[in-house]
C-alpha cells in the first residue's frame, strides 16, 4: 500500500479553512501543528459520501498527534499529554 505524500514523524500544519457541509475534520484542530504518527490507509473520502457521490479517487488517512496545549492553550494537565485526531491528506500540510 502507497503511504502517500507523508511519513511518521513528518510536521504538519491542518488547513485552517471554513468550508460548509459534512466535513470529518474537527474545528478544533484547523490551524494547529502536529505529527504524522501513522498511515491509516487509503479510503474513500467520506466528505464526498455523505452527498452521494462516490468518494473516489481513495484519500490517504493519518493519524495525527497534537500536543494537548497546541489544541487548547488554556490546558493545565502534564506538557507530554497528546491527542490523536484520524485526518484526511488533503486536510494536512507539511511544515
Amino acid at each position: 500500500m502507497s503511504t502517500g505524500q507523508l511519513a511518521p514523524g513528518d510536521q504538519v500544519a491542518v488547513l485552517d479553512v471554513d468550508v460548509p457541509g459534512h466535513i470529518r475534520t474537527p474545528f478544533y484542530v484547523r490551524g494547529k501543528r502536529g505529527v504524522i504518527e501513522r498511515a491509516v490507509g487509503r479510503f474513500r473520502n467520506p466528505e464526498e459520501l455523505a452527498y452521494g457521490r462516490s468518494g473516489e479517487p481513495k484519500r490517504m488517512l493519518y493519524r495525527v498527534r497534537f500536543a494537548q496545549d497546541e489544541v487548547w492553550p488554556d490546558y493545565e494537565g502534564p506538557g507530554v499529554d497528546t491527542i490523536d485526531v484520524d485526518l484526511y491528506e488533503h486536510w494536512l500540510r507539511k511544515v
